[in-house]
């Protein structure tokens, strides 16, 4: 066996074992398997780069479909998957009306939205533009009239020196 081979099987032998040339951790365990991470800085800011875009396009009144004419909408947030190629937009209607055809509209504008969104923030790639319904004012709302039920409102105004 040459000196060559034997340097090989040695490092060989050393990945296998973690050592020098692993790419692995030994101070990190691993994620379990499903587990989301937090999104990166990077992802906060193109999407918080991209919610600026997708408002001021739909601000100027640039969108010419009409389901969406007369229409007025919040972009609340953009998430944008880790290698920044696909991005959700939340969008809230104002006045309520979400329903499948003010998301279908919005997907027959999301082409011509991605090209004007490629002209605003410049990025490597232009991300594929998805639309969905932002439910959290509808939740927020909902945990507002449980706190105010009477019940509930015993329950939270009971010190824990009365039980």
């Amino acid at each position: 066996m040459d000196r060559r081979s034997s340097r090989n099987s040695e490092h060989a032998s050393s990945k296998a074992r973690g050592g020098r040339g692993s790419h692995k951790s030994r101070d990190h365990a691993p994620e379990p398997r499903g587990a989301a991470r937090p999104p990166s800085q990077r992802q906060l800011r193109v999407g918080e780069e991209l919610r600026h875009a997708l408002s001021q396009i739909f601000a100027r009144g640039e969108v010419r479909d009409p389901d969406l004419i007369g229409r007025s909408l919040t972009v609340t947030e953009v998430r944008a998957s880790p290698d920044l190629r696909n991005v959700t937009a939340y969008v809230t209607p104002l006045g309520g009306g979400a329903d499948a055809a003010f998301l279908a509209a919005l997907a027959r504008t999301a082409p011509f939205l991605r090209a004007r969104m490629a002209e605003l923030v410049p990025l490597r790639y232009t991300p594929k533009l998805f639309f969905a319904i932002d439910t959290s004012f509808e939740a927020a709302r909902r945990i507002e009239e449980v706190l105010r039920d009477p019940e509930v409102a015993r329950d939270l105004a009971k010190k824990p020196d009365d039980e």
